[in-house]
């Protein structure tokens, strides 16, 4: 056991009192526009990288891995309507497919709703090894998603969120469908 030191414990309490003014003024923001977030987190699976890039293609499956996402349809190639839960609120919004480069990448942008945006790619590693990186910039609109950027938690949740495609997929050994096509950067 470590002795009692009187600096760790003012150390620690400034730390929190920090945070807190922090978190503070990061909720204050509400006046004017939010700030935009971003998140960036990637994982290694055990597939090839097609049966990852098929898998991920499959946007209606999305609520199978994705914690809060309720319902996705797919209204044609390039767009997307989504409904899920953030922050604790019912939120609907829909997508447009920006670029899609089978086996390396596929980008999109908020059409309304919530402004959102990223990427998502795809690094063969090896025959049988795929890394998917996962980039998003989105705009925290209630006090609640402010708090829930501003401590992380839509890190935490896509982080979440990529370990259960990769469960997932690593499960089933292989997509259960793929679309191939591809969408001209614009």
């Amino acid at each position: 056991m470590q002795p009692h030191h009187p600096g760790l414990a003012l150390l620690g309490l400034a730390a929190l009192v920090g945070g807190g003014l922090y978190l503070s003024r990061q909720l204050r923001h509400g006046t004017g526009t939010p700030r935009r977030s971003s998140v960036e987190e990637s994982i290694e699976l055990a597939v090839p990288v097609s049966t990852a890039y098929n898998q991920w293609t499959q946007f209606e499956e999305f609520p199978r891995f994705m914690a809060s996402v309720e319902h996705v349809e797919q209204v044609d190639d390039t767009h997307l309507h989504w409904r899920a839960v953030v922050a604790g609120r019912a939120k609907e919004w829909d997508s447009e497919i920006t670029e899609q480069v089978p086996d390396q990448r596929i980008a999109w942008r908020s059409t309304s709703g919530t402004p959102n945006a990223g990427m998502v790619t795809f690094h063969r590693l090896g025959d049988n090894r795929t890394r998917v990186q996962l980039q998003m910039d989105y705009q925290p609109e209630t006090r609640a998603e402010k708090a829930g950027a501003a401590v992380g938690a839509v890190k935490l949740a896509a982080r979440g969120n990529l370990r259960r495609f990769k469960e997932l997929v690593e499960a089933r050994g292989m997509a259960t469908g793929g679309w191939r096509g591809t969408v001209p950067a614009h």
